[in-house]
């Protein structure tokens, strides 16, 4: 439209002036000009929105030039209700396109503010140049035949169907290029996962799409196929998720293609609804024997499950399945309560779900109270931005983690909150060809590299400052949290550790894990408060 517009623009005033000769001359030149630029965006591979929107989209950029002079001075900054918009935003831009790294005047947090955290530097700093640049954690457990070396930092669940076709290619593109694990999500491995030959975590939902049978339930054939592919690293079983827990996987039927309908066979055209849990397994117990079910159809490779920490029976009857079967996974990813999604109820994306600090420092203390951390990686997963994301993770009890929006906005995210209506203007979250061509995948794919690279150097630099060496030396004393203006507590005040092996009988339990232990059974997921009662 704008360069019909544009055309029939120049031919108007062109026509104009050469029968008045007026000034409808400079008119002209001025909307030939407009027409050059337009060109210029429509063709040019660097900016998403200007390739779907020309002329046009560079009020977008006007827009964004204006909003800091107008935070600076009409908006005080504890007014502001999105942080990440204003100032993560930017960090991920400037890293995705090697721009200087750097901000003036000082922090642009409010130190005084309750929920201002920092870290511990030390005056005894590390020679940073005598440290691991590219720190990485191996997973897998005693079971395991194949363990994966992971990196400090890798690609979040984020499926094909949520995501563009090309948004896949330059995730992959991007991992493969940084040594970086990509992960699937719950909507199967497509050919776009496996164009760049990046490593990927195959995830497994509720919907076990991808290794799904004709009546929709789990088919060990399928399964087999797929996850016995060189470049599938590990697989994830998905229990729920952190944008929707208990509710299950959304893809709007407007963006199921004839494509996305093969790959997780469904119907064409018609919303897909993963359902709110498993019909594998219905104890803690099944589902262990169900994770030793994938690992001998997958050849030995790390098998673990994604969870958002909801009632704490039912990870601590986990653990205890663990305990009576003998099979344990070998990672285990908690995403937070404040994790992001395309599309999910209101009521679910904001009031259900433990967050991720607190379902993270839980999961932690519950594996060492069971004496299992030694053999079981956690991963992270709930808003990781910075480097200081990633050390305030390891702090809680993390080994690694997992980022989805900020790798989405490193393709180009603008935030404009389209994603479950398949008219993503950048091309990251549409299957609609108009808007998918803006992301050009060779551009794309170098920015998520470059941001992951910045983003893993400046945790090294942390990890130099506060003067440690190794990830794992990171502990909960190292960071602090302002609780209220005038009190400030380090993370093992606020998320005490507890005892290894002090979950493993009633009589070294901590007085505040009593209540949750008794009701948990490795039988059931269900909390066993008769049972409890009558104890």
């Amino acid at each position: 439209m704008t360069f019909v517009f544009l055309i029939l623009l120049l031919l108007g005033c062109g026509l104009i002036a050469f029968y008045t000769a007026s000034g409808f001359w400079i008119v002209t030149c001025i909307i030939g000009i407009l027409l050059l630029v337009a060109l210029f965006d429509y063709f040019q591979v660097k900016h998403s929105i200007l390739r779907n929107f020309p002329l046009v989209g560079h009020g977008r950029y006007l827009a964004d030039w204006m909003r800091p002079k107008i935070y600076q001075y009409f908006v005080e900054p504890e007014t502001d209700g999105r942080p990440f918009s204003r100032i993560y935003r930017s960090i991920i831009y400037q890293r995705a396109k090697t721009d200087l790294d750097t901000a003036p005047f000082g922090t642009q947090l409010d130190v005084y503010k309750a929920g201002y955290e920092w870290m511990n530097h030390s005056i005894a700093a590390t020679d940073i140049e005598t440290m691991d640049k590219d720190p990485r954690v191996l997973i897998g457990g005693k079971d395991c035949s194949q363990p994966y070396l992971a990196c400090i930092l890798n690609i979040s669940a984020m499926s094909y169907g949520s995501l563009s076709k090309n948004a896949i290619m330059a995730l992959n593109g991007g991992a493969a290029i940084g040594g970086f694990a990509h992960n699937t999500g719950e909507g199967g491995i497509s050919e776009y996962h496996n164009r760049y030959g990046g490593d990927l975590i195959y995830q497994l939902g509720t919907g076990y799409f991808g290794s799904r049978s004709k009546d929709g339930g789990f088919s060990p054939s399928e399964f087999q196929k797929k996850s016995t592919a060189s470049n599938v690293k590990m697989i994830e079983l998905k229990l729920s998720q952190g944008a929707k827990p208990g509710h299950g996987g959304i893809l709007p039927g407007r963006k199921v293609t004839a494509e996305i309908s093969e790959i997780r066979g469904v119907p064409m055209g018609k919303d897909v609804l993963s359902p709110p849990k498993h019909s594998a397994f219905d104890t803690p117990e099944e589902m262990m024997h169900f994770i030793k079910k994938l690992r001998e159809l997958s050849g030995g490779k790390p098998i673990g499950f994604k969870l958002c920490i909801g009632n704490r029976s039912e990870f601590l009857a986990i653990c205890k399945a663990m305990i009576s079967t003998g099979i344990q996974p070998d990672f285990i990813t908690v995403d937070g309560g404040e994790g992001g999604t395309g599309a999910a109820p209101l009521e679910f994306s904001n009031s259900v779900g433990m967050p991720m600090r607190e379902g993270l420092a839980f999961a932690y203390n519950a594996l060492v109270g069971f004496d299992l951390k030694d053999e079981i990686t956690l991963i992270a997963s709930g808003k990781i931005v910075t480097g200081f994301h990633i050390y305030r993770a390891l702090a809680l009890g993390a080994d690694l983690c997992y980022s989805a929006r900020a790798m989405m906005m490193a393709l180009g995210c603008i935030q404009a909150l389209e994603c479950n209506k398949n008219t993503c203007p950048v091309g990251v979250t549409t299957n609609d060809p108009r808007f998918m061509r803006g992301l050009v995948v060779d551009d794309k794919k170098i920015r998520v590299a470059a941001y992951h690279h910045e983003t893993v150097k400046s945790f090294v630099e942390l990890l130099s400052a506060s003067g440690l060496r190794e990830p794992h030396e990171i502990n909960r004393a190292d960071v602090s949290r302002r609780v209220e203006m005038n009190i400030t507590q380090r993370y093992d005040e606020i998320y005490p550790y507890i005892t290894k092996g002090s979950l493993l009988n009633m009589r070294d339990c901590p007085t505040h894990w009593k209540r949750y232990l008794a009701i948990a059974s490795e039988k059931s997921f269900k909390p066993l408060f008769e049972e409890a009662l009558e104890d």
